[in-house]
């Protein structure tokens, strides 16, 4: 039977494609104040600039392409069971051939339904006030918001307690829920931290790789 490999990446993993990471150290998201844009409220308040923020979005992530740790990431599952969880909203690991991702915070390319939140179909254009769904409710972007539950949530802990290795990839890990994931993992699982500008050390099972996405993979895959 293949290892199991958990992977939780988030924003480091697509830098090295073009995408921006989240947010930068004033707190502002592509100069924008994360609560008018990341936020119901924020949407309830002004719905036109949210969705043409996220067709902006949109846009600049049709314009790149995965790069080489997402390959790398994908390469991995013909040695070994792999599964993704990613804080990111991009689609770059499936497109680079990971057939096993979890979204815990949404995907880019799929709206949904605000009067039903099971009612998700995929989106590459962009959304303005009048796209409905079938029953009549505005779209609005399959996001988690701040202030929203995660739905995925429970599923990746489930996951993490069947991981043999953990590999945590451009993530700093302090975004709840996500950052608690960690401590689903059975204890002593061999965990590899891949961030270029660490806050930790190596210690024990826990082993630091200071390096970049795209460097970091390919010391990893000398690793496993």
């Amino acid at each position: 039977m293949k290892k199991h490999i958990v992977v939780l990446t988030g924003a480091g993993m697509s830098a090295e494609s073009g995408l921006q990471t989240f947010r930068d150290a004033n707190g502002l998201w592509e100069g924008h104040d994360v609560m008018e844009v990341a936020t119901p409220e924020g949407f309830r308040r002004n719905p036109e600039l949210v969705l043409e923020f996220y067709n902006q979005r949109r846009k600049q992530l049709l314009d790149v392409e995965p790069n080489a740790a997402h390959f790398d990431l994908a390469q991995l599952e013909t040695d070994f069971n792999v599964t993704i969880i990613t804080q990111n909203v991009d689609d770059l690991h499936e497109r680079a051939g990971s057939s096993n991702v979890i979204h815990l915070h949404g995907e880019l390319l799929k709206v949904r339904s605000t009067g039903n939140e099971i009612d998700i179909q995929s989106w590459s254009n962009d959304l303005v006030l009048g796209d409905v769904c079938p029953k009549g409710y505005q779209l609005r972007p399959h996001i988690v918001w701040f202030g929203e539950a995660v739905p995925m949530i429970e599923e990746a802990m489930a996951i993490c307690a069947t991981a043999d290795t953990l590999v945590i990839i451009g993530t700093s890990m302090q975004v709840y829920p996500a950052a608690s994931l960690i401590h689903y993992v059975p204890e002593n699982t061999v965990t590899y931290f891949i961030d270029p500008n660490p806050a930790m050390e190596s210690q024990g099972h826990f082993k630091v790789i200071p390096e970049t996405a795209t460097q970091g993979l390919k010391i990893l895959k000398t690793l496993l």
